[in-house]
């Protein structure tokens, strides 16, 4: 029967053989990019779900209960999914897992927290971490992005007033046959040149952006240049980011995670810096030569002194997560302070930016008309 059908229909089989090809040749464009959930979104569903365990409520209902009228469909499909595969058995941490929108550290701090019996404080402990992370991006991006907006601004300000009005006021010193002398001429030079490379810049400050936003290693290259030549900006990075693996590693390790795997995934809280490899490295050293950890950290990091120091008193005093819990917060009190002192800098240099640009408006526009106001009048005009 199956090969009588076949063969009545002999174009059947190469339409659809056709069809899969071309749907597989194609695929790859419907496939969606699994995106990590943010941290705003993150610090919620931790802790929510870290109240209602503390409440005695099981894991399996807790997600239940905080995907119901949960707005954010992805969230919740994600959330569904998760207790789909705990009801069928598996491990908390592999449901997790299994979404593809969790962290190595989330998923670390899961597994632990569920092997040692306290999920709940896993889950607090997760969004202690990424409310402490999303304060500092604040505080970052209220440090860079709005001076860079109001540059911006008074940059087209600039372009538009050179390439726009100071012609004018050319053209209508033209008119009257007057020769424009001393800055006044200097003025119109200025907006000669301005109107012939404005686009060229702006073109190349796009690209710059472009490749800034897109390559890591530009980005790299660009910040240790700055801080190489700007003592406020390293001194705040550094802390930045010591801040970031001590307090991954102390809140993994203290929830159970043997301390070479939680160097390892605090690893990925600094990746794209030089942190990262070192960190891997050092973890390798400490669990395959029997280095002490502080030797380790000495040797293939470059960490501050004070680390070092702090954790080899941490190994000799068997008080290594109350160590790693004071550097942490060392460095978020250092962080805090630094990112004060460089939101002032920059403040004021935006300040003196904005007053440049503002007097270059102003001469460039209103100062040939000052200067020649007295030629035009007694010339009739």
């Amino acid at each position: 029967m199956s090969s009588a059908t076949t063969a009545a229909n002999p174009g059947t089989s190469t339409k659809t053989s056709k069809s899969d090809a071309a749907q597989g040749s194609f695929s790859f464009l419907k496939q969606a990019t699994v995106k990590p959930f943010t941290k705003k979104q993150l610090i919620s569903l931790f802790r929510g779900l870290g109240s209602m365990l503390r409440a005695q409520i099981n894991t399996s209902d807790a997600l239940k209960y905080y995907g119901q009228g949960l707005q954010d469909k992805v969230m919740s499909d994600a959330l569904v999914k998760i207790r789909e595969d705990i009801n069928a058995g598996v491990s908390i941490h592999e449901a997790f897992k299994r979404t593809g929108r969790f962290s190595d550290m989330v998923i670390g701090l899961v597994q632990a927290g569920s092997d040692a019996g306290q999920l709940h404080e896993a889950f607090t402990s997760l969004a202690s971490r990424f409310t402490s992370e999303m304060h500092f991006n604040k505080a970052i991006k209220k440090a860079t992005i709005m001076p860079g907006v109001i540059i911006a601004v008074l940059g087209a300000a600039f372009v538009f007033s050179q390439v726009s009005i100071v012609p004018q006021v050319q053209d209508m010193l033209k008119q009257v046959s007057q020769t424009p002398d001393g800055m006044t001429a200097i003025a119109f030079k200025v907006s000669a040149f301005t109107k012939a490379v404005w686009p060229f810049v702006v073109i190349g400050l796009i690209t710059t952006g472009i490749t800034i936003w897109r390559s890591d290693k530009v980005r790299n290259l660009i910040l240790g240049l700055g801080m190489s030549k700007w003592r406020l900006l390293r001194l705040m990075i550094l802390s930045l980011r010591q801040m970031t693996f001590l307090a991954t590693i102390k809140m993994l390790h203290g929830n159970g995670i043997n301390l070479a795997k939680s160097i390892r995934v605090s690893a990925n809280s600094v990746k794209g810096t030089p942190f990262y490899q070192e960190l891997r490295d050092a973890a390798d050293k400490y669990e395959h030569s029997g280095l002490p950890l502080s030797t380790a950290f000495a040797n293939y990091t470059s960490v501050d002194s004070q680390v070092v120091h702090m954790l080899s008193i941490g190994e000799k005093s068997a008080s290594l997560d109350s160590q790693l819990g004071m550097l942490a917060q060392m460095y978020e009190e250092d962080s805090t302070n630094h990112m004060a002192s460089f939101t002032a800098t920059v403040s004021f240099l935006v300040l003196l930016i904005a007053v440049a640009l503002i007097a270059a408006v102003f001469i460039g526009t209103f100062l040939p008309i000052f200067l020649m106001g007295p030629k035009m009048m007694n010339s009739g005009i």
